[in-house]
């Protein structure tokens, strides 16, 4: 990558396009597989014995991804730079009996996921993504990317309390989105629809993963476009960042360690999960990479001693109208660049050493940096930073990129701060 520029949108164009292109996980994972292999990268099967060859390589698992690019010549004890990320985000999500409807209107049954900002979702156009999985065992890719259903709010008329208590939404009630007419609901009608809509024969959907997204598409937004609107920036933006970042060291003869791009699902729950960053996952994929090579544990534990990972999730910047909801010495803005995430109470894994580590890595890139730590009046979030420190024991820092409206359908970040990012993780990466 090229020295960053406040006026180089491509990255961030590009970030755009990812973004409208991965409604799901599922989606993500693919679109970054698609990028990694155009790389030269190749997937490897879990299920297959690795061998020790040089070059790129990616496993695919659900909604993650683990790619890394292992140096002509390394050692087995040689250790890793992993950039750490997510490709889940709070949404509402389809029911296993999906189709219900009252009153005349035909609904679909959902559940939330996470901690989703309700209100976002009400009065929108959604579309429905996921993944299908057939009768032989297979999994399909669906993307009804066109208004499809939507959540009604109540009018005013019938609630006027809500001028003066605030809106109040009953999660079982009141996000049941409506996407047609009838009195006769009929079970399997949502299926049946989306088998049509992807060329498949009746009855060979047995198992789903679906849940409802905002058709809009990301935009510039402002007088001068300094600001970028759109969905899922936490955390796919990060995502987007990593695969740019892991593509463009791929291949460079000067690399001291393997550098890795480990992009997990079920952040927004928890991560416990076979596809989370609390799951075996990584720390499968790193052991193997070393055995792979003819190392022993020794190497092993050797490569991981020398581990670092960032762990690159969005944080919050400075709302201009809740401002007493900041630290008052720490007010991340947006095209800032990136933000150090820290909290004594070990909500983010960073410490001095790891804030050095990312210091160093941004100074290397010319990209100014920020500092992010949560008023000690509000509880502090967290990600996988915590969680990858010490399931794996590796050195972990947390950063990101400071974004407005997190958790909402439609995030708000800075047109400048993506590419910042990227250019931080390529220097990372190299080392």
């Amino acid at each position: 990558m090229s020295e960053p520029s406040r006026f180089d949108r491509g990255h961030t164009d590009d970030l755009m396009s990812f973004l409208a292109a991965s409604p799901s996980p599922y989606h993500a994972v693919a679109n970054a597989a698609e990028r990694l292999e155009k790389a030269g990268f190749r997937q490897v099967a879990e299920t297959d014995a690795w061998d020790g060859s040089s070059g790129g390589k990616y496993v695919l698992r659900g909604g993650a991804i683990v790619a890394w690019y292992v140096p002509e010549g390394a050692a087995p004890h040689t250790p890793f730079r992993i950039v750490g990320a997510h490709t889940d985000s709070p949404n509402l999500r389809v029911k296993p009996l999906p189709d219900t409807g009252a009153h005349g209107w035909r609904q679909v049954a959902v559940e939330i996921y996470g901690g989703p900002l309700l209100n976002s979702w009400l009065d929108r156009d959604l579309g429905l993504a996921g993944r299908l999985t057939l009768r032989d065992g297979s999994a399909r890719l669906v993307n009804v990317a066109r208004p499809l259903l939507r959540v009604p709010q109540l009018a005013i008329h019938l609630d006027r309390s809500v001028s003066a208590e605030g809106l109040k939404l009953d999660k079982q009630r009141h996000l049941q989105p409506v996407w047609g007419l009838g009195n006769d609901v009929r079970d399997g009608d949502l299926i049946a629809f989306l088998e049509e809509e992807t060329g498949l024969a009746p009855g060979e959907v047995t198992g789903w993963d679906l849940m409802v997204h905002s058709v809009e598409p990301p935009a510039y937004l402002g007088r001068d476009e300094e600001l970028v609107a759109g969905p899922r920036m936490d955390n796919l933006l990060s995502v987007h960042g990593g695969v740019a970042a892991l593509t463009a060291v791929a291949a460079d003869s000067r690399l001291s360690y393997i550098p890795v791009l480990a992009a997990f699902d079920h952040e927004e729950n928890g991560s416990q999960s076979d596809t989370g960053a609390d799951g075996p996952l990584l720390g499968s994929v790193l052991e193997r990479s070393v055995f792979a090579r003819g190392g022993s544990y020794e190497d092993r534990a050797r490569a991981f001693a020398g581990t670092v990972c960032l762990s690159s999730d969005t944080g919050h910047a400075v709302h201009p109208n809740y401002a007493e909801r900041h630290d008052p010495t720490h007010h991340p803005r947006v095209n800032g660049g990136p933000i150090l995430k820290v909290n004594v109470n070990n909500r983010y894994a960073t410490d001095g050493s790891g804030r050095a580590v990312f210091a160093a890595a941004c100074e290397r890139a010319n990209v100014p940096f920020q500092s992010f730590v949560s008023n000690n009046s509000m509880p502090c979030g967290t990600t996988i930073g915590p969680i990858t420190a010490a399931r794996h024991g590796i050195r972990t820092v947390d950063i990101g990129v400071a974004i407005l409206s997190m958790h909402s359908a439609r995030e708000l970040c800075g047109a400048d701060d993506p590419y910042l990012l990227a250019n931080a993780l390529v220097a990372f990466l190299e080392g």
